[in-house]
């Protein structure tokens, strides 16, 4: 597919006759749908968060591609990183890096950040940021076994959460004391040392409920220096003052030690994946991170609105001895509020969405020598400021009782301010400010209760944060200067149209196909220390297909019953094209770092009395660049595995997986560059053959 055969122009062509069919179809129609105001926080359980079938029913609300992941789709697994929840929601590309470390990316979001996480909001309960206020991320203070399900939010999809960057918003959900069970213990061991056991405790006590969970960990690692160990909790107490107002407490608490292999040349990688690179050998290289988030949510619901409230205050200590030994200290608060009001006017049903956030927050970052994993000399002292205020409102006006027209703005103010109180390193005092205007409108077609079609057209923008900067020096001294108060902030227009729905349990479906026309783009223009420099870019595209289906092939096959066995087939695939576009350096050359192809697959049989088996596969048919220039790719790939799990419906589940079982060497993800040589230390080498066992009891 060429940049021309996807043009904006077919996109809206393309929209336009499907939406004039369905409001014909709609009107023509003998009985009207009818589609009741939908009570998304009634029945007997938590008002501030809620169940698995509440979400995803409110979710098929939303004019684009997003998703529920429910907890029943990872938790019979290893589970151990957010690639076990998101490898089967097609547009999102999430690769191991080492330890709980995964490379995310969705719809190209992100490739040019080669450590940590941009462009992706990633959330506790919609609530809580795991991202810091300038926008950087980390994985290792997710801890799968602690969700009950999982909401992802492509690009401007994720207007609700103030999230307005090109890939979105990831939202961790854990269950409340309506919806666990009051007991649990859980026990994952497998290869390379790994072993991780979860306790969980939860209730209801009239007008209070609790959930509390905690978990340890520790591995020793396929590669050399990659072993880590850390403990997790995460808990919240509810207190209902009425069936119609209840308040919410959070803790999440993480202290995480984990050493990093690095990145290697890819003959290495595919030859002797263990081994890890000298430098971080010789200098200890780690990422260590200690965590304290605190938080309260409180709903409220009136006759026909209900309205969120919430606060949050986090300290985070970074711990990361890699070039320079980093140690920074960040001290972060905000708030919230939100309010959803569904009703009838006119004869039309018609449902508003406002809000507002505040995510503000100061870094203290000091850079010392790093001499064999220690601290030696202060190399800089910054303090970094970061502040994000946003308001939004969106719309979503029914003209037929299954069609609604949706229209959205968001405004966000963001302030980048850096202070410098002592430096080595060449860091200046600077400030940038950005006032970003988003606009959205789509339509959301309803065919049936099980059944949408949907499209829109977006802006999305994404303020830069501290790490994006150019400077000279002494290994590369011909090197621009581009501060980070240089940077501009990235601004996207998405044109996005798709369907999503489900037969009985039979069928579902899932497919989506987007293209984003992308200015300024943080992309790699510059090497220095074998890294990328990130500044913006002139105009790229971001544009694919996004497919997922889940469907029954045979039915009957030994259990002739009610509740019959069955031969489930379970598909997702991604296809990526990403390119400069008359680029005056790189053309229009493909981005590096996503490949073109990606598919994950798993046929299993299921019995009635809770037990499946069956193989999957994980499969990149195609080699993707790693650098700008186009120059060097990675490698092609398919992995196999087999696993088989009990779930009795009474408390006692259990698994046995094997990954990889061909032991097959394998390049996971790459960091980026804009011009490669064959020796470059890009590529992160995947885990070979490895097998894992797990039991849970629940009470």
């Amino acid at each position: 597919m060429t940049t021309g055969q996807f043009g904006s122009r077919s996109a809206a062509a393309f929209l336009a006759a499907i939406f004039s069919a369905a409001i014909q179809d709609g009107a023509q129609a003998q009985t009207a749908l009818d589609l009741p105001t939908i009570d998304v926080r009634g029945g007997a359980g938590s008002l501030t968060v809620p169940g698995t079938d509440i979400a995803r029913e409110a979710i098929q609300r939303t004019p684009g591609a997003v998703s529920v992941v429910p907890d029943t789709a990872f938790r019979q697994s290893p589970a151990a990183t957010i690639k076990d929840i998101v490898d089967y929601v097609p547009g999102v590309f999430a690769q191991p890096k080492w330890g709980d470390d995964t490379r995310l990316s969705i719809r190209g979001s992100g490739l040019s950040r080669n450590f940590h996480l941009r462009s992706t909001q990633l959330l506790m309960d919609g609530v809580i940021p795991i991202n810091t206020a300038d926008g950087y991320g980390d994985f290792q203070e997710i801890d799968p076994s602690f969700y009950r399900y999982v909401e992802v939010y492509k690009g401007s999809n994720a207007l609700r959460f103030g999230a307005n960057a090109l890939g979105g918003a990831i939202n961790f959900v854990m269950p409340t004391g309506y919806d666990a069970p009051r007991a649990q213990v859980r026990v994952d061991a497998g290869s390379f040392g790994t072993i991780r056991t979860q306790g969980a405790a939860a209730g209801v006590n009239g007008p209070f409920d609790y959930y509390l969970s905690g978990s340890v960990s520790r591995t020793d690692g396929y590669r050399d220096h990659s072993d880590g160990h850390a403990a997790r909790f995460s808990g919240n107490i509810g207190y209902r003052f009425s069936p119609d107002v209840e308040t919410r407490f959070y803790l999440n608490a993480n202290t995480v030690r984990q050493r990093i292999p690095g990145e290697v040349d890819r003959t290495t990688a595919l030859t002797t994946p263990e081994r890890g690179w000298s430098d971080n050998l010789v200098n200890d290289w780690q990422r260590n991170i200690d965590t304290v988030r605190l938080a309260n949510k409180t709903t409220i619901r009136l006759d026909n609105t209900v309205i969120d409230l919430g606060v949050f205050a986090i300290d985070r200590r970074l711990m990361h001895p890699i070039f320079q030994w980093l140690d920074y200290r960040y001290r972060e608060y905000g708030a919230f509020a939100r309010a959803v009001d569904d009703r009838s006017i006119g004869g039309f049903r018609n449902r508003l969405t406002v809000g507002v956030n505040v995510h503000n927050g100061e870094n203290d970052a000091r850079q010392y020598a790093n001499v064999g994993g220690q601290k030696n000399g202060l190399l800089s002292a910054l303090k970094q400021q970061s502040q994000n205020y946003s308001a939004y409102a969106e719309n979503a006006f029914y003209v037929l009782p299954q069609l609604a027209i949706v229209t959205g703005l968001q405004y966000l103010h963001a302030v980048r301010d850096q202070k410098v109180v002592f430096s080595a390193n060449g860091d200046v005092p600077g400030r940038s400010d950005f006032d970003l205007w988003s606009p959205k409108a789509g339509l959301l077609y309803e065919i049936d209760k099980d059944w949408q079609v949907f499209a829109n057209v977006s802006r999305s923008q994404e303020a830069p944060s501290f790490g994006e900067s150019v400077a000279p020096n002494f290994m590369n001294p011909a090197l621009p200067t581009l501060r980070f108060f240089d940077i501009r902030a990235q601004r996207a227009t998405t044109f996005e149209f798709g369907t999503r729905g489900r037969r009985g349990e039979d069928f579902t479906w899932d497919f989506a196909v987007y293209r984003s026309q992308i200015r300024n783009e943080l992309q790699c223009f510059y090497s220095a220390f074998g890294n990328c420099n990130v500044t913006n870019a002139d105009r790229t595209i971001h544009q694919g297909v996004e497919a997922a289906v889940g469907a029954t092939l045979w039915k009957g096959i030994a259990v002739q019953a009610e509740k019959p066995d069955r031969l489930w087939l379970n598909v997702a695939y991604t296809y990526n094209d990403f390119r400069y576009d008359g680029d005056a350096t790189f053309g229009n050359n493909e981005l590096p770092g996503a490949p073109p192809h990606y598919v994950r697959a798993e046929l299993l049989y299921k019995h009635p009395s809770g037990f499946s088996f069956g193989p999957n596969i994980e499969w990149v048919p195609q080699a993707y660049f790693v650098d700008s220039a186009n120059t060097l790719k990675s490698d092609p790939y398919l992995l196999w595995g087999l696993k088989a799990a009990y779930e009795n419906g009474k408390g006692f589940s259990a698994y046995v997986e094997g990954r990889n079982l061909s032991n097959q060497t394998y390049i996971a993800s790459a960091s980026i560059i804009d011009r490669a040589t064959p020796t470059s230390r890009l590529f992160n080498p995947g885990t070979g053959r490895a097998l894992y066992a797990g039991m849970r009891m629940e009470w």
